[in-house]
C-alpha cells in the first residue's frame, strides 16, 4: 500500500480500483465519477484545462479534492473552496457494541439520502449508496445514524464517508461507533482507513484521533463550474 495516492484520491481511485465508476473526456485526460455517485473529478498532471469538458451544463458542478490548491483553468470558476485533513488510521479499531447496527440496503436508499441532505456530510448522489457498504442505526423505522464507504485509491486502503446523525439523536455515541464498526469490516479484509474532515471542524478531528486516526496532509476541497 502506498499512500502518495492519497494527494490525489479520486484521480488514483478512478484510474484504479474504481475504474469502472470513470466518465472521460474525449482524450482522456480529465475524468468523472459517474454523475450518480456524485460530483467528484480529477486531471491527469498537467492536464487541469480539461476539466472544462466534464461539464455537461451551466448547473453543473464537479469537485476535486487534492492535496494542492488549483489554479483555475480558463472557463471556469471556483464556486467554493474548504480546507480539509486528511486522516490514517492504520491499527485495528476500539472494538464497540454493534448490536443495534443494520447493514443498509437498496430498500433504506431514500432514508440514507434524506438523512445526508439533512446533516450535509458531504456530496450525496443517488448512487452513493452503492459505493461500499454503509451501517446505519435506526430508531423504530426512522435512520438517524450512518456511515460507510467511498474512495479506494489504492490497494488496501479504502474511506470512511457519509459519516452523519440526525441532529436530535447526537450526544449518544453513534457517529463514533458507526466509524469503529466501518473500520472493522476494512481490517477484516486487510484494509486501513482513512477520511477527510474539514479543517475548521475541531470536535470531529479530536474524535477521529481517538479513534486511532492521525493527521497524513492538509486537502483542498474546490468546487468548480462553468464560467
Amino acid at each position: 500500500m502506498t499512500l502518495q495516492a492519497l494527494d490525489h484520491p479520486f484521480l488514483a481511485a478512478l484510474t484504479g480500483r474504481q475504474a469502472h465508476l470513470a466518465r472521460w473526456n474525449a482524450d482522456r485526460t480529465a475524468c468523472r465519477i459517474a454523475p450518480d455517485y456524485g460530483p467528484f473529478a480529477a486531471a491527469l498532471a498537467g492536464q487541469e484545462a480539461a476539466l472544462v469538458d466534464l461539464l455537461r451544463d451551466a448547473s453543473d458542478e464537479i469537485w476535486l479534492v487534492q492535496a494542492q490548491g488549483l489554479a483555475v483553468p480558463d472557463g471556469l470558476v471556483i464556486k467554493r473552496r474548504a480546507d480539509l485533513v486528511q486522516m490514517v488510521a492504520r491499527d485495528a479499531p476500539p472494538v464497540v457494541d454493534s448490536g443495534d447496527m443494520v447493514l443498509l440496503t437498496q430498500e433504506d436508499a431514500p432514508a440514507m439520502a434524506a438523512l445526508a441532505h439533512a446533516t450535509q456530510p458531504g456530496p450525496w448522489g443517488p448512487k452513493t449508496h452503492l459505493y461500499g457498504a454503509f451501517y446505519g442505526i435506526k430508531q423504530g423505522d426512522r435512520l438517524v445514524a450512518m456511515a460507510g464507504e467511498r474512495a479506494r485509491p489504492a490497494e488496501g486502503i479504502t474511506e470512511v464517508s457519509g459519516v452523519c446523525t440526525d441532529p436530535a439523536y447526537r450526544g449518544r455515541g453513534y457517529a463514533r461507533r458507526l466509524i469503529c464498526h466501518v473500520m472493522a469490516g476494512l481490517a477484516a479484509r486487510g484494509e486501513a482507513a482513512y477520511l477527510h474532515s474539514w479543517a475548521s471542524n475541531a470536535g470531529a478531528i479530536a474524535l477521529y484521533e481517538q479513534l486511532g486516526f492521525q493527521i497524513r496532509a492538509s486537502m483542498v476541497a474546490s468546487v468548480l463550474a462553468l464560467g
